[in-house]
């Protein structure tokens, strides 16, 4: 039923940045379940056991924010073990030699990755969690609909190729253990 759980399937990059709004739509909410029900899963057109179900997964969603101290900002822990996960897989594959698209992919954004990480005098996000970000940016920008320049759109397109392959391999792997 819920994007979340289809996603999580088939494309990891995409359930991480849907995780993130969904962070962001509970912070805009308050952390308050009744009044995210009522401005926000209200919207939904939902049978009433769909929309307890939906509520209960929010207010879990709620709890974990709260004790993990991310109600202002930051990520809870199962959206920061994804990019755990995705970091480990990126650093095996690059050491394998086997997957040379895949390098060129990374080191065609690399350069982009390291003037993100530069411009957010971030120096504790890793490669992986800065791609997410600049991503997560733009996507935010888009929704708001403010202008991304020329220059931002060719970086990300960049980004979004290596996270994008990144996430493939992710499944990949899920489904049968990449010959690393």
């Amino acid at each position: 039923m819920f994007i979340s759980r289809k996603l999580k399937q088939t494309n990891i990059a995409e359930y991480l940045i849907y995780m993130w709004q969904v962070e962001d739509i509970i912070r805009a909410n308050k952390l308050d379940i009744d009044k995210l029900d009522s401005t926000y899963i209200a919207q939904f057109k939902l049978e009433d056991k769909e929309r307890k179900e939906m509520r209960e997964w929010y207010s879990n969603i709620i709890e974990m924010m709260r004790r993990e101290g991310v109600a202002q900002k930051g990520h809870i822990q199962i959206n920061k073990n994804i990019i755990i996960l995705l970091t480990d897989l990126h650093l095996t594959i690059l050491k394998s030699h086997k997957f040379p698209f895949y390098s060129e992919t990374y080191y065609k954004a690399l350069p982009l990755i390291v003037e993100l990480r530069q411009k957010a005098g971030d120096e504790q996000k890793g490669e992986i969690e800065t791609c997410f970000d600049a991503l997560y940016g733009v996507l935010l920008l888009r929704i708001q609909g403010k202008e991304v320049s020329e220059e931002t759109k060719r970086a990300i397109d960049k980004i979004s190729q290596f996270i994008g392959m990144l996430s493939d391999y992710y499944h990949k792997d899920k489904e049968k253990p990449l010959d690393l």
